[in-house]
């Protein structure tokens, strides 16, 4: 029986210790995922129009933009700053996370873009995972079509 509870509370203790964002610097050139570079890529302004142009089939991307959130639960998603709200960015497979002081830099995010619709209970799930109130989350009643990127990598700048 102490043999299971051990095993048991090892498991616990794992599984907590791996749900939480890195704690590591973001700084200049540090790279979460794939490594990337900064040639070539496009603005978040630059993606919308292109998607539109391509009727929001999946893109390949290289994009620069500043942070604005991210996801304090695990790292697994960001949002970039865009004319048109925030776009969301989630880590591949949740392959790799990026740290809290990810916020506010500016990045380049490689990855695979596309226009898709946001059920309720995901927008419900981001909001709390970016520690808004249960008031704002409550308010959340529609899906939402927005820009996404699955990032393969991140490079800051």
């Amino acid at each position: 029986m102490k043999t299971i509870c051990s095993l048991f509370v090892l498991l616990f203790v794992s599984i907590s210790m791996h749900a939480q964002p890195p704690n590591v610097s973001a700084d200049k050139g540090a790279t979460f995922g794939a490594k990337t570079t900064a040639d070539d890529a496009i603005t978040v302004d630059q993606l919308a129009s292109i998607m539109k142009s391509r009727q929001g089939k999946k893109t390949e991307v290289k994009i620069k933009g500043t942070v604005t959130t991210v996801c304090e639960s695990m790292g697994c998603w960001i949002k970039i700053k865009s004319t048109d709200g925030d776009m969301m960015v989630k880590m591949k497979d949740h392959s790799f996370f990026v740290p809290l002081a990810l916020n506010g830099k500016e990045v380049v995010i490689a990855g695979i873009a596309e226009a898709k619709e946001t059920s309720v209970d995901e927008l419900k799930d981001y909001a709390k995972d970016a520690g808004k109130s249960q008031n704002e989350i409550d308010a959340i009643k529609e899906p939402k079509m927005e820009l996404t990127i699955t990032a393969k990598g991140v490079l800051v700048l």
